[in-house]
Parts: C-alpha cells; structure tokens; sequence
C-alpha cells in the first residue's frame, strides 16, 4: 500500500498558504503566552481604551461648569472668599481660554467679594495679552481687582494687570522684574547660512509680501515699512493702555519708559508703573480689610493640566518638535514679550 505524498505549503495556492501561516503562528502565539502574560496584555488594553477616551471626553471636561478650587489664607469655608488668580508662564493658547475661564467664574460667583491677580509671567501674543486685558476690565467693574506681582511680570504679564484700572492696587516683590513695554516679532536673518551652504530660497507667491519675514533673504524696504506700522499699531495700543490706567502716567511719559528695558521692583514703583512692595499674603489681607471682611477664604483656582497632556505635551503652548520650531517660526508673531526669543524657556 503506497503512501500518500506530505503536502507542503508550497503545493497550496499563494493565498491559502498565508492563511495557514498565520493560523499557525495565532496559535502558536496563544499557545505560549501563560496566563499571567495574557492578563497583562489584557489589563494593557483596558488602560489604553480607558486612556483614549479620557482623551478625546476632555475638551468637554474643560468645559463643563465649576472650576477645582484650593484654599490657601484665611478660613477655610468662610462665606466671603477673595479668588486667587495664578498667571503663570507665557500668555498663549491653550493657557488663555483657561484665564479666561477662570475670570468669568470669579466674575460670576456671588461669594467672590474681590479678586486678586498673582502675576508671573515674561509675556505673549498681543491678541491674548489684550483678551484678558478686556476680560479682567469686566471683572473689575462688577469686583474690586488687584494685583500681585511675583519673579517677573514684564510686557505682556504687564499688559494685563493694567485691566484692573485706576482703582486697583498693584503690589510686586523686592525682587520682582516688570516693564518691558513694547512689541517685538521674531524673526531669524540665515543669509550667511544660506549662502555657506548654497541654498536658494525660491517660493511661489502671489505678491511680494507673501513670503514676508523669509530668514532666507533680507528684508525689502517695503516690508520693512509695512510691519513698522503693524508694530506701531500694536505699540501704541499698549501705551495708551498704561497711560489710560495709571493715574500719574500720560502717553508721553509712558512713551519714555516704553524702551523694552526691564525695571526693578523699587525703579517700577519711582516710575509709578506698581503701587508697592508686597507678597501675596499682603495683597489679601490688604483686600480684607478694605472690604471689611472679619473672617475669608482665599482660594485659588486649580486647572492644571491632564496626564495625558502632560504625555502627549499638548499643555506646553509651546513648539513640540525641530520641525514645528521651524515651521512656527514662519509664522509672524506679534508679542508682548520680555525676550528676543519666546519658544527660549
């Protein structure tokens, strides 16, 4: 009796061999993992689903009402609160839209008597410096507003304190830095580099300023023109908000100051850009009693970034790769800011 011939993948046709094949090794698999492995590799797929849409429900979570609050002077429970505002890093998306968040509830809150804004900020955008400006405007009207300057509140993070106006007190540390007055739009000259490595730069536009700020070439006298007067508009928009403000500053004297220098806590006060010295614990207790609190709670409010921001780096505000570096710095900027460069921490 002869035997019948082995098959063998090869006698198979091409797509039924890769089935077997992968059959094969499925089974294999499932054959050597032991079972600690599999409950692992399982328990890994829970947390990952679960991870995911922790991820994709927080853009709503941020949203929903009610914003975590920490106590942090006075009575804890006390039924007049004094809000604590924290302004700190480079006033940027998507810090901005939580200000302003947090304004609004300070705003909104009927057990909020008044509200204290602790600055520690080099700057930002113009666009965000002058929302929260405008947002804190509001909330000054419906609430008494001061603010606390801590290690810097330069340019930008000085922007936005003016939106207390002229009936809220400005207090700064011995050691705070603040001024900084004016405008400055990044840009990067690689002519040198350009021309070391033989490179040429040659976009296609439809008009001439529409590669404008190119670090590839020089800068026409066109362009120069047009974002003198962007800056300009800009600039004196940031005077007139200081002169508008401060009660012993008009344009002109502004205007002097404005030379992007950085001022000590006690050059700011001789110039009346700040008030007077004072940390945060004197700022409320000053507030306090100038509203005749006998007992309060200060709070402050606590939005701080998810995990899976901080993982993903989502929260930064800041370029995340060489690449996005590159590509945000095409991008004309217009910033408050204390610095030649603001993606330098």
């Amino acid at each position: 009796m002869t035997t019948p011939p082995r098959s063998s993948v090869s006698d198979v046709p091409e797509t039924d061999a890769r089935q077997i094949i992968i059959h094969c090794t499925a089974a294999t698999i499932r054959a050597r993992a032991s079972p600690w492995f599999q409950r692992v590799f399982r328990g890994l797929l829970v947390v990952s689903l679960l991870l995911n849409v922790w991820y994709i429900w927080q853009p709503f979570a941020y949203h929903r009402p009610g914003i975590p609050e920490q106590h942090l002077l006075g009575i804890a429970g006390a039924s007049d609160r004094i809000a604590v505002i924290n302004f700190e890093g480079t006033i940027s998306p998507p810090f901005t839209s939580r200000w302003l968040r947090e304004l609004k509830q300070a705003q909104d809150d009927a057990s909020v008597r008044g509200v204290l804004l602790v600055i520690d900020s080099p700057g930002g955008f113009v666009a965000d410096s002058h929302q929260l400006y405008r947002e804190i405007q509001k909330l000054a009207k419906a609430k008494p507003v001061n603010v606390a300057m801590k290690r810097i509140a330069a340019s930008g993070g000085y922007y936005i304190a003016m939106g207390i106006g002229e009936q809220g007190r400005i207090y700064v540390e011995p050691t705070t830095w603040t001024g900084s007055i004016g405008v400055i739009i990044p840009r990067y000259n690689a002519t040198e580099l350009v021309e070391k490595f033989g490179i040429k730069s040659e976009p296609l536009v439809t008009g001439p300023l529409k590669d404008t700020l190119n670090p590839f070439r020089d800068m026409t006298e066109q362009e120069k023109s047009v974002w003198g007067a962007i800056m300009e508009d800009a600039f004196s928009r940031f005077v007139g908000v200081i002169a508008d403000n401060r009660t012993q500053l008009d344009a002109a004297a502004v205007r002097l100051l404005a030379t992007g220098q950085i001022y000590t806590a006690n050059q700011a006060i001789e110039k009346h850009l700040v008030d007077q010295i004072g940390y945060v614990e004197d700022a409320v207790a000053d507030m306090a009693r100038s509203l005749n609190l006998s007992s309060y709670d200060a709070f402050e409010y606590r939005s701080t970034p998810g995990l899976i921001d901080l993982v993903l780096g989502v929260e930064t505000g800041e370029p995340k790769t060489i690449s996005d570096q590159i590509l945000q710095a095409s991008v004309p900027q217009a910033m408050y800011y204390a610095s030649w460069n603001p993606w330098i921490p």
